[in-house]
């Protein structure tokens, strides 16, 4: 009888009670998060080469 019940509240909540973002919100929102991974993924591949050409550099050095 629990189940059943929190099946029913769980419907009730998740059609009624939830506001849901709006198709246009959405591709908004897909959009913001494409571009930040985009810029995020950007800054960790120049960084990375950046050490690279540092860690080259201090290891010729000595070899």
């Amino acid at each position: 009888m629990k189940l059943v019940n929190y099946i029913k509240e769980v419907y009730i909540e998740l059609t009624q009670k939830v506001s849901w973002p709006s198709r246009s919100e959405l591709q908004s929102s897909a959009i913001v998060v494409m571009v930040a991974s985009v810029i995020i993924a950007t800054a960790i591949f120049v960084m990375d080469l950046g050490f690279k050409n540092l860690m080259d550099t201090i290891y010729s050095m000595f070899y």
